[in-house]
């Protein structure tokens, strides 16, 4: 697998920990190490169409507690990270061109999977939404900031729409960058956007970077589009028992005092 060998380079060259693929068109539904200390899940019925996969390093191999393979276009991966717990979910839109059933298909698949998830969760979606969301937020100041690309079309009102019932957040328009770190797909003359990476609105304030890395060939016309979270992880526990503790210490000063 020499295309998932070049992801694993790639990945190990920009610092990248988890990577959500599409497109991939190799078929099966299994996980295998690429190389360069990374594992990929993945899930395709075709060899010549679709296809998802999410990449991890291999060091969180052993943090993955449940795989779903949706179908050919959707698919997750749920990881416990120092007691949180990460859904990792990587999505493939039909293009605009398809037929409605299918589009409406693959929302229905995605909405399952994000419905399924408990509140307290982390959620991160990758996705190629084959949708242009557009620049600007007035109206959806919810679920996106202002500096998407070009215009919105009927796909990016479905990815915006979709933000809005499951209580989700747009990252790459929160960010703003030169017009370069923001364009997904590149093709002759075309430059768009239609790459998103979304989250839950609660823990958009774990985002503190989002941007297109330019330059890496191996998604051809796709940019890879990377964003650096940190995990907020709970310490409930240790304060309880801190508590605890200074309460024992307190218990036993006043016996003394007794």
């Amino acid at each position: 697998m020499t295309e998932g060998r070049e992801l694993a380079d790639m990945m190990e060259r920009r610092k990248v920990d988890i990577l959500c693929v599409q497109e991939t068109r190799w078929k099966g539904s299994k996980a295998r190490s690429i190389g360069a200390g990374f594992k990929l899940f993945y899930y395709g019925v075709d060899s010549k169409r679709n296809g998802v996969g999410v990449v991890l390093k291999e060091e969180f191999g052993r943090n993955v507690l449940e795989v779903k393979r949706v179908s050919d276009r959707v698919m997750s991966l749920k990881l416990e990270i120092e007691g949180v717990m990460l859904n990792v979910v990587s999505g493939y839109a039909p293009q605009v061109g398809c037929e409605l059933e299918e589009k409406e298909r693959f929302w229905s698949e995605l909405d399952e999977v994000i419905e399924s998830i408990p509140a307290g969760e982390r959620v991160v979606i990758g996705a190629d939404f084959n949708g242009h969301v557009g620049e600007g937020n007035t109206g959806d100041e919810e679920v996106m900031g202002k500096f998407g690309v070009k215009e919105r079309n009927l796909e990016g009102r479905m990815v915006v729409d979709f933000a809005k019932r499951m209580d989700m957040a747009v990252v790459n328009t929160y960010f703003q960058k030169r017009e370069e770190h923001r364009v997904t797909y590149k093709s002759g003359g075309r430059s768009t956007q239609v790459d998103y990476i979304l989250c839950r609105r609660g823990n958009l304030k774990e985002i503190s970077d989002c941007k297109v890395v330019v330059g890496e060939s191996v998604a051809r016309q796709h940019r890879m589009v990377v964003c650096r979270m940190t995990l907020m992880v709970c310490k409930k526990k240790e304060v309880k028992d801190r508590d605890r503790e200074e309460n024992q210490v307190v218990e036993a000063e006043k016996g003394g005092m007794l």
